[in-house]
């Protein structure tokens, strides 16, 4: 039986499938996502990323980056602490940050694997571009909601599920990194079971506000 890896409902429909792959939906959270079956290897994940020139200097990845952390710079302090999950290769966000006066710590499993990050606590979190490669989703968002303080913002960056005649050609399904597709109800959906608050930024860009309300219900049925 198919589960689905962010709210682990069981009922799961046939949403697309071509040459490579099978992709389902999930009916209670709309995520789209592959079976296990087809998840790579770490060894082959890693080559994947290894293709990617996603450099500091590069102008035109700088902005590209710039959706998610112009907007989010624009929200926090340059008192505020942030971290990069999944920062890649060449720390271009943070790296970014710094140049504006903010700081960002560094995150990555293959590239800034540095467990000391994983214990703090921040002030916002960014997560460009990482969130459909991640094939524990619910583990992942568990593990974000436990880093970020109250009042905090994660942002991310992912490009969302339309419907599924656009789906049928979307060249973001054909990496075969990406194996869990989120779209604007899945989100909406991750805002209710966390408490938190969602802004639409961009076409692929949402924030998401770590409410008090949630700590001050949470302290006072203790």
């Amino acid at each position: 039986m198919n589960i689905c890896p962010l709210c682990h409902g069981t009922e799961l429909l046939a949403y697309h499938q071509d040459k490579k792959r099978d992709y389902h939906q999930c009916q209670t959270c709309q995520l789209v996502s592959v079976p296990p079956e087809f998840y790579l290897s770490a060894e082959a994940e890693k080559a994947e990323y290894d293709k990617h020139e996603n450099h500091a200097n590069d102008l035109g990845y700088q902005t590209f980056l710039n959706r998610t952390l112009e907007p989010l710079l624009s929200r926090v302090s340059t008192s505020a602490q942030g971290l990069d999950f999944g920062c890649g290769e060449g720390k271009a966000l943070s790296l970014m940050a710094k140049a504006r006066g903010y700081q960002i710590d560094n995150y990555d499993l293959y590239y800034a694997n540095n467990p000391e990050t994983l214990v703090r606590q921040y002030d916002f979190i960014t997560l460009t571009e990482v969130i459909e490669h991640v094939s524990d989703a619910a583990g992942l968002l568990a593990q974000l909601d436990s880093l970020l303080k109250p009042k905090g913002i994660l942002a991310v960056m992912t490009k969302r599920v339309q419907n599924q005649t656009a789906f049928a050609s979307w060249h973001y399904k054909n990496d075969p990194t990406h194996i869990n597709f989120y779209a604007e109800a899945t989100f909406e959906w991750l805002a209710q079971h966390y408490g938190w608050r969602l802004e639409i930024i961009d076409k692929d860009v949402v924030f998401f506000y770590k409410e008090m309300y949630k700590v001050e219900k949470s302290n006072a049925t203790s």
